[in-house]
Formats: structure tokens, sequence, C-alpha cells
């Protein structure tokens, strides 16, 4: 390994991310708060990412294709994972429960189609790196077009239960009994 600043500079990042993924991953599993925010910084960035991404696939059509394809089984993923979603309503809030399998299931063929294509590419100024081809492969851009679909399509899923158990909630002083 060679002092090169570049690859220092990606050594340096590697905490981080792999301390994103770890933090992905864990609140994929267990209970959420649901936060409209959150919700909806996923539905308007992960679009704008599919779009930029496949304006520098343009030149590549079975790359484009692959990534709407991804999009395609994400959406479905997406509705899917909503389905098993669990979702509570209580005074401390709104909280949902996802599948764990599905979304961790995702994000790991993800993250280890990156690693694949890291080691095979080689650290980056080093004298083992193979020089990278600047555009993304057809298999990489549809396991992110699966991602993307997922987590855009479950957004919009959650701030839809949301917006219809906030519609629905009862009145505090309302002392009804059914």
């Amino acid at each position: 390994m060679t002092n090169n600043p570049q690859t220092l500079i990606f050594l340096a990042f590697i905490p981080l991310i792999l301390w994103r993924m770890y933090s992905r991953i864990r609140r994929m599993v267990g209970r959420q708060v649901s936060k409209p925010w959150r919700q909806w910084l996923t539905v308007c960035s992960f679009p704008l990412l599919v779009l930029l991404i496949g304006a520098v696939s343009f030149s590549q059509p079975y790359a484009l294709l692959a990534l709407f394809g991804g999009l395609a089984l994400g959406i479905a993923f997406g509705v899917i994972g909503h389905r098993l979603t669990k979702f509570e309503q209580s005074t401390e809030g709104m909280f949902y429960t996802p599948n764990a399998h599905l979304g961790i299931a995702l994000s790991l063929l993800l993250i280890g189609r990156l690693m694949y294509r890291f080691i095979e590419t080689g650290l980056p100024g080093s004298a083992t790196a193979v020089p990278q081809n600047t555009l993304p492969t057809p298999l990489t851009l549809a396991l992110f077009g699966m991602l993307a679909g997922y987590y855009v399509t479950y957004a919009i899923g959650l701030i839809l239960w949301r917006r219809n158990a906030e519609r629905n909630k009862l009145p505090e002083n309302n002392l009804e009994t059914f």
C-alpha cells in the first residue's frame, strides 16, 4: 500500500461507511418512531438519485434497463414490506416495526455488491488497482434501483399510514364508549 493521498482519504472514510451501514441495518430491526421528515427526505432524495444515475447511465441501455427493472422489483418489495410492518399508535407517539428480513436482505445485497466491486478493482491508488470504469455495471444499478424502489415505496406507505391514522384519531376529550 502506498501513502497516496487518495488512498489515505479513502481509508479515512471506511469507518464512516461502516458506521452508516451498521446504523441503517440496526434501524430496520426494531420498533421505530414515525418521523415524517425522514420519510419525506427519502421520497424526495431517492428519485433524484435515480434520475441522476439514470442520466449518467443513459449511454448504456442494458444498465438503464437494469436500473428500471430493479426499481420495479423494489416497488413490489416495498408493498410487501409495508404489508408485513406492524403499526402502533400510543400516547407516546406513532411507531412502526418493519419486517427486518426484507430490509436487511436488500441492504446486504447492495453492500455485498459494493464490497465485491471494491475487491475486484483494488484499493484506489495501490499498485493492484484496476482502472475503474466510471459507469456502474448493470447488476449494481439493478440492486440500487431495487433498494431505491423499496425505500421510496415504503416511505410513501408510512406517510399514508400516518396521515390516515391522524385523520381517524379520536379527540382526547371524547369519552364515548363502544
